[in-house]
């Protein structure tokens, strides 16, 4: 981008790492972020590599060079940068080596485990979350009593529950209290409400697999960086030509 070309505040921000352009748009409703010293609430507002934005008071410039990686979540960690009761957090598994500002690509409960991606690459971030992508979410779910084979079925074609519409793409039992669930979407806590909904309890929700990306035998409370050709093979699940940048 030339320096004196203009974007959207919220997709610059992106850029800087802060977060999703959908995660920035609060951010700037909140009233964190000031363009050449005046605090902007407005959404869509454009600015140029010249201005001089900050975040938290903080000056910020775009990242060259973006971090990708993914870490096992073990459960019991929230997803979030603070919690007020004092949780631990999946960043307190991250603090001690990495120093540059990064955020989670598709949350998991606290008591949920398993894969999470992480990144300072908003645009990419933007991509892999919008619904249109489809991409797979492979979760493993153990429960406490016998999964009923009627319920996976109807969640297959399609569930209301609350006013909430929820549809798995696959599903394959593992045991009779054991199923491996691919989504597409993922909605907010949707495994848990789909089973509590039969009052069936959840013993174990595990993530394993985002797209092209397996969980592998990394370690709980482990994470590593993307290599090369994993970073390409994400992005063009999301339509995104090229590799590492």
């Amino acid at each position: 981008m030339d320096n004196n070309e203009t974007l959207r505040l919220q997709l610059y921000l992106s850029r800087c790492g802060i977060g999703s352009r959908r995660k920035c748009e609060e951010f700037i409703q909140d009233g964190r972020v000031a363009v050449n010293g005046e605090i902007v609430l407005k959404l869509g507002t454009k600015v140029s590599y010249e201005d001089e934005i900050y975040f938290d008071g903080k000056k910020i410039r775009p990242v060259k060079e973006h971090v990708y990686l993914i870490l096992h979540k073990p459960a019991g960690y929230i997803c979030s940068t603070k919690d007020p009761s004092g949780r631990p957090l999946v960043y307190d598994l991250l603090k001690p080596v990495i120093e540059k500002r990064i955020f989670y690509i598709g949350r998991l409960d606290y008591m949920s485990s398993g894969l999470l991606i992480f990144t300072d690459d908003g645009d990419f971030a933007q991509m892999i979350q919008r619904p249109a992508a489809k991409i797979e979410k492979e979760y493993v779910v153990t429960t406490a009593k016998e999964i009923p084979k009627e319920l996976m079925d109807n969640f297959m074609k399609g569930l209301r529950i609350q006013g909430e519409f929820f549809r798995l793409k696959s599903y394959d039992f593992m045991g009779p209290r054991k199923v491996k669930i691919i989504l597409e979407e993922g909605k907010n806590r949707e495994l848990r409400k789909v089973f509590q909904s039969q009052n069936i309890r959840l013993k174990k929700i595990h993530r394993v697999r985002i797209g092209p990306i397996k969980l592998y035998k990394l370690p709980p409370g482990h994470f590593r960086y993307l290599k090369d050709n994993e970073i390409a093979m994400l992005k063009k699940a999301v339509g995104i030509k090229g590799g590492k940048k």
